[in-house]
């Protein structure tokens, strides 16, 4: 255990996120996504696996340690469902919630098409994936630099 890192942030999840360079994606995915198939493809082949557990607790976990892309307008990108665009997945809604909660700026979600989505998640440096099953709980977060 380290002290102020939560236990949530598993060794393998604290390698990937440190191993990421200044505007590497991180892909936080839900357990409906093809994360095996999508994590073969990303820039180190590497899968996260932490069932059971939610998105809001592990990406506010991953908040605590990862800075955000400044210098990107939108540095959390959602998966949307064209079919219902004027609808906003409750999963976005509470992650949302819980991300401004512990936050100084008000963050935005920037909105990726499913399979666009997909292709980019291929070029992330690796992928996330939680238990849980909330439809188009899927997340691009770009990693920024610490001042």
């Amino acid at each position: 255990m380290l002290k102020g890192i939560d236990p949530i942030l598993t060794p393998d999840l604290l390698w990937l996120m440190a191993s990421m360079g200044h505007g590497d994606d991180l892909a936080v995915v839900d357990a409906n996504h093809p994360a095996e198939r999508i994590a073969r493809a990303s820039v180190t082949g590497r899968l996260i696996r932490l069932p059971g557990l939610h998105l809001p607790q592990v990406i506010g976990a991953i908040l605590g340690v990862l800075p955000l892309d400044a210098s990107e307008p939108d540095p959390i990108r959602v998966m949307i469902d064209t079919r219902e665009p004027d609808k906003t997945p409750e999963v976005h809604g509470a992650v949302l919630r819980e991300i401004n909660r512990g936050s100084d700026q008000t963050i935005v979600f920037g909105e990726i098409e499913r399979f666009a989505f997909y292709d980019s998640a291929k070029r992330s440096f690796g992928i996330v994936q939680v238990g849980d099953t909330r439809s188009f709980g899927c997340f691009l977060i770009r990693k920024g630099t610490i001042k």
